[in-house]
């Protein structure tokens, strides 16, 4: 498929929220994100919470992945209630990760809390609790809601203006960060998909999760996103020339 698979750094999710840099810290990776990277022609690499240079120097490209929520010291408030759930460890960890490759100007694929980080790290802020703050919550995987996609979006040429998805959040993207254009929306009006602003910048993230309607865990009700990976990996590929 390509002259040169592209080798795509993913990061890891952790048991470490509420827990110290103990042995009890464990690193792990659903193999959904590995296994689309894999099928669309990319090689995986799991980043655990060290050599983030090296990542950077290794690896064509940046999946920031989902998990527990993010610090809002990130973006200067205090923890709202209790619902919010941090790992202050991963949080510092990915915040660098992030902002290297930013700094070589390298694609980032974001999904979910990865969606969250980037633009956080980009100068943006998140709803800490979209329950208590906006009076609805997309927390149950099973569920399918409709998402409405900019048509300048990649997500329109894929699938079209309507589709549904499988977000499963109660955080979100509040104030959009610099150098980033919303892309999709949920029924309330949530932003769900965001693209840079910059053509020459390949970034591409989603509150929503793709790596989960793909291959076997496709199903019928929502696009197969196989293709979403595919054509990310396409783009990466040629930057990567």
């Amino acid at each position: 498929m390509f002259n040169h698979k592209p080798v795509i750094a993913i990061s890891c999710t952790t048991n470490g929220a509420g827990l110290t840099d103990s042995p009890a810290r464990t690193i792990h990776n659903p193999i959904a994100y590995s296994n689309a990277i894999a099928a669309a022609g990319g090689i995986p690499v799991l980043c655990p919470e060290c050599g983030v240079e090296d990542y950077t120097c290794l690896c064509d490209a940046l999946l920031l992945s989902g998990g527990q929520d993010l610090s809002p010291d990130f973006y200067g408030e205090e923890i709202l209630n209790d619902s919010v759930k941090v790992d202050a460890i991963r949080d510092a960890y990915e915040m660098e990760l992030c902002r290297a490759f930013l700094s070589k100007n390298k694609p980032i694929l974001a999904i979910c809390r990865g969606f969250q980080l980037l633009n956080v790290a980009l100068g943006g802020t998140l709803y800490q609790d979209l329950n208590t703050q906006l009076g609805f919550v997309h927390f149950e995987p099973s569920i399918r809601h409709p998402f409405f996609a900019a048509p300048d979006s990649v997500l329109y040429r894929l699938y079209g203006e309507r589709f549904l998805v499988n977000s499963t959040h109660h955080q979100a993207v509040r104030d959009l960060g610099k150098g980033l254009r919303a892309t999709g929306h949920s029924v309330e009006g949530i932003v769900e998909s965001y693209e840079s602003e910059d053509p020459g910048l390949l970034i591409w993230g989603t509150q929503f999760h793709p790596e989960r309607l793909t291959g076997a865990q496709w199903d019928e009700r929502t696009p197969d996103f196989a293709s979403y990976f595919a054509a990310f990996l396409e783009e990466v590929a040629h930057k990567a020339i």
